[in-house]
């Protein structure tokens, strides 16, 4: 039980073009699991300097970083952590009496998926998007082994680029590609956004695995045919649950077990 809001609780938050309650309701459940004397709201903004300002002035302990922070919140920081620096590209803050230094929880999180949904590293692999998320997919990807690897963006300058940082072949349509292998790193099928599948049908149709990093909804349409054709599928709210875990040690100090992560989760579908 959360011991209840005095001058003492740390603050924890999000920025994010979209939020969610994704985030509030599992790093608060696991406060209140565990006894913590933290409080997590999610926020947007349209002042991303002067929210990072905020940051830093009123001692927040930490911040989620999503969509479309991740890169532009960089200049703002003291310092990048090893996971961050790698992708330049930001998902967690922690503040640590002013000073702020950034991190990546998305990688860490993409990796543990690839590895626990069995992901042949041999699949032919294409990541939609190019964008601070993608960096983290591909970085993933390469550090897990998949060799055969296409970056699918309509951005002709940050799309090439992503693609020859890591060694990846870079198109502007998916075209003729079929992957065994979809990874949806951009916001289509988000709730708010797009309706709409990120490929073609017969793209999904073609392959073994769709991993899915929009969590909101948990059922994306790239999710509800992945499904609906039997394939293996990784959804964005495994990606955000595990994210959030790391991100809650960082924040803590606190380890949560395997146990208590799933039970957060579930409290973010209620």
């Amino acid at each position: 039980m959360h011991p209840g809001l005095s001058k003492d609780t740390q603050l924890c938050i999000s920025l994010s073009g979209r939020p969610s309650n994704i985030g509030t309701r599992f790093h608060n459940h696991l406060y209140a699991e565990l006894g913590l004397d933290y409080v997590y709201k999610a926020f947007t903004t349209t002042d991303l300097a002067g929210a990072v300002t905020g940051i830093r002035a009123l001692g927040i302990r930490g911040a989620g970083v999503s969509m479309p922070f991740k890169e532009d919140v960089i200049p703002l920081v003291d310092a990048l952590e090893p996971s961050a620096e790698a992708i330049r590209s930001v998902n967690t803050i922690v503040n640590t009496d002013g000073r702020l230094v950034a991190h990546n929880t998305d990688y860490l999180a993409v990796e543990g998926l690839l590895r626990t949904h069995a992901v042949d590293p041999a699949s032919r692999t294409v990541v939609l998007g190019s964008g601070g998320m993608a960096k983290a997919v591909v970085a993933a990807l390469r550090d897990s082994g998949f060799a055969d690897l296409t970056v699918v963006a309509r951005n002709a300058e940050r799309g090439p680029a992503l693609a020859e940082q890591y060694g990846a072949r870079w198109s502007a349509e998916v075209g003729d590609l079929r992957p065994q292998l979809v990874v949806n790193a951009t916001p289509v099928g988000m709730a708010g956004g797009a309706d709409a599948l990120p490929v073609a049908r017969a793209v999904v149709e073609a392959a073994t695995t769709v991993f899915e990093v929009v969590a909101v909804p948990e059922d994306t349409p790239l999710v509800r045919l992945g499904r609906e054709l039997g394939l293996e599928v990784v959804t964005g709210t495994e990606v955000v649950a595990l994210q959030a875990a790391e991100q809650f040690v960082l924040y803590t100090g606190v380890r949560p077990s395997g146990e208590q992560i799933a039970r957060a989760s579930a409290a973010t579908r209620d």
